[in-house]
């Protein structure tokens, strides 16, 4: 029988309202609480949820919600130049949920409040102190907190990472800058389609809104480094000169360019990956999602295993009494699968850039590379059928 009662999560983006959410419905108390003056609204593009964190989100009751607010992407194409591929899928799964990221912190959000999560805000993490029985949070405003355990949530720049393991790696940057937007566009594609398109100078993808406009997200290079903060603090039109020029050469990019706004342009800044983690807890502090794996974007899995590892972490302190042996279980239930997610989304990114011979070899080769590299069954299979088990109990590790 677990000795877990309660827990403070640190981070209110994907995987802390949807962790906070799990533990109470195994029987914990968990209290969320964010360093930003509000819920995680307006950071980040569109994204897409693959069918097992889906299956996730439906364990905790918030597969529905989501759902209503997504749009099922059925179909991908590839386009290289001015050339698409239609991309076998896997028949016997239910479709990918396209979503815009503010939309989907917003609802995780309401549907924990709904659970009976509190989430205090303008908390930001400064240090912890340890004790046999608990652990207390320290925020930058003097206040503090304590419980049995403390979950970072906290992203890639993670503060619980830090003092779980001060040698702990930090995040690597794939170079290149995350954008977006939702545009008013004619597109002449299934409304359950998304493209991945391979541009002249940069990649990036698109889909058609339910009513019919566009969102496309640009993965653009970039030998300098912007977080977030810096690249939202040059004003927008700098960014929309830049993203003209890159995908002029482009179709349909050239007039998703110049058909964003400084007022719908979405920018995200750097876009990471994070390598292996050697050390996902100590005592009574545990890491999850973007803070322990944080696969590229070209993964199509960021936030469903974030989502996963909320989801079974919270089994593994359900049924397991020692903190450290449950976030022991955790890890082994959960490494080997994020950590090979991520390994082959980072061969992906290699090739986000390819020149004009290589397009063409491309496009060559693609008939050939569907019935074999490519093959759903061999890349995603695995990763989409996953399933958690919420009713089986967890042995520990």
């Amino acid at each position: 029988m677990s000795t877990t009662r309660s827990a403070l999560i640190i981070g209110g983006g994907i995987a802390g309202p949807v962790t906070a959410t799990a533990l109470r419905k195994a029987g914990i108390d968990a209290h969320v609480y964010e360093a930003y003056s509000g819920p995680s609204e307006g950071i980040g593009s569109g994204l897409a949820l693959a069918p097992n964190g889906l299956a996730a989100l439906d364990l905790i009751g918030a597969g529905d919600a989501v759902r209503a607010i997504a749009l099922p992407v059925a179909q991908m194409r590839l386009r290289v130049g001015a050339r698409e591929h239609v991309l076998p899928d896997l028949a016997d799964q239910p479709p990918l949920q396209a979503v815009d990221r503010g939309e989907l912190h917003r609802t995780l959000h309401d549907h924990a409040v709904a659970a009976g999560v509190p989430f205090s805000y303008d908390k930001r993490l400064t240090h912890v102190d340890e004790h046999p029985d608990g652990v207390t949070a320290h925020f930058t405003d003097g206040s503090t907190a304590t419980a049995d355990i403390l979950v970072g949530a906290d992203g890639i720049r993670s503060t619980v990472r830090t003092l779980i393991d001060p040698n702990a790696p930090g995040p690597d940057y794939t170079g290149m800058l995350g954008f977006g937007a939702q545009v008013d566009c004619d597109l002449d594609l299934p409304d359950d389609t998304m493209v991945f398109a391979f541009g002249a100078n940069a990649y990036y993808l698109y889909w058609k809104l339910a009513d019919g406009g566009a969102m496309w997200g640009a993965n653009l290079p970039s030998k300098q480094y912007f977080s977030l903060t810096e690249a939202r603090a040059l004003p927008a039109e700098h960014w929309l000169k830049i993203l003209r020029q890159t995908y002029a050469p482009d179709s349909p990019g050239a007039e998703f360019a110049r058909r964003t706004t400084a007022d719908n342009l979405e920018i995200t800044g750097a876009l990471h990956i994070m390598g292996p983690v050697p050390h996902w807890y100590r005592d009574r502090l545990v890491l999850v999602g973007d803070s322990v794996h944080a696969p590229s974007n070209s993964s199509g899995q960021g936030a469903s295993l974030a989502i996963e590892s909320g989801v079974q972490l919270a089994r593994c302190l359900r049924d397991i009494a020692a903190p450290t042996e449950a976030f022991a279980t955790y890890e082994r239930l959960r490494r080997a699968r994020v950590e090979g997610i991520a390994a082959r989304a980072a061969k992906i990114n290699h090739s986000k850039t390819p020149g004009p011979f290589a397009r063409k070899i491309m496009n060559a080769m693609m008939p050939l590379m569907v019935k074999t590299v490519m093959n759903p069954e061999k890349t995603m299979g695995a990763e989409r059928r996953y399933r958690i088990d919420w009713d089986a109990p967890v042995q520990a590790a």
